[in-house]
């Protein structure tokens, strides 16, 4: 069963688990659970996804029952109108708070602007020896990003040396590994915790907010960090 964290007449929003897809791809065929297709059988309603998440990336993830909903909601995010946060934990210790104003390539090669805010809320020392160093140091983040491009997050953090743990395309596979068989963790430690936007139909404004999932607590557990 996903977990719902918000429901009502015209959207409803889960709190998406890692590795689930929100919908068929044709570049995942090897996926046969989607979160569209769960939560439709789930709720036994019609619900069309109104954003994206990553498959790797957990969090909020939210949905329209009705065209108006779905479109207004599509116009809103398509618009940075809406207001969201990440969790991320990164590799090395990050500086308390930065701005990253970086373009990013589209696939056809056009650029666009791209802008990331993050603060830095813990960082931790593992005596667990990397490479040559006899620890190992990583952050706990909260990242705002400004815009709403492909892969930004991972791609920004990857630009200023601090990539996010377990995120294959953009990360640092020699760590990735080395979590893997450290202690077994193959997921991407990216979660969307809140999402905040005025509601389409009611005008009210409405503030979502997810708890992080096993996987993402059990390294914050043996990193000592907790929120």
């Amino acid at each position: 069963m996903l977990e719902i964290i918000y429901q009502d007449e015209n959207l409803i929003a889960i709190n998406k688990p890692h590795g689930l897809l929100v919908h068929q791809s044709s570049i995942a065929r090897d996926a046969t659970e989607f979160a569209l297709q769960l939560l439709r059988d789930q709720v036994g309603k019609h619900v069309s996804p109104v954003h994206r998440l990553d498959r790797k990336t957990s969090g909020i993830l939210l949905f329209a029952f009705d065209k108006i909903s779905e479109v207004a909601m599509h116009q809103q995010f398509m618009n940075a109108e809406t207001d969201k946060k990440y969790l991320s934990i990164l590799r090395g210790f990050t500086p308390d708070a930065m701005d990253i104003d970086y373009p990013l390539a589209k696939e056809n090669g056009t650029m666009q602007d791209a802008f990331t805010s993050f603060i830095t809320l813990q960082r931790a020392e593992v005596a667990v020896a990397f490479g040559k160093h006899p620890t190992s140091r990583y952050s706990l983040v909260e990242a705002t990003p400004k815009t709403g491009r492909m892969h930004q997050l991972r791609r920004h953090f990857s630009h200023i040396l601090h990539p996010i743990i377990g995120d294959r395309t953009h990360g640092c596979n020699k760590q990735n590994k080395f979590f893997k068989e450290q202690w077994d963790m193959t997921t991407m430690l990216l979660h969307a915790s809140e999402l905040a936007f005025v509601h389409p139909i009611t005008k009210e404004r409405i503030h979502l907010k997810a708890g992080l999932h096993d996987e993402f607590k059990r390294v914050m557990d043996f990193m000592k960090m907790d929120l």
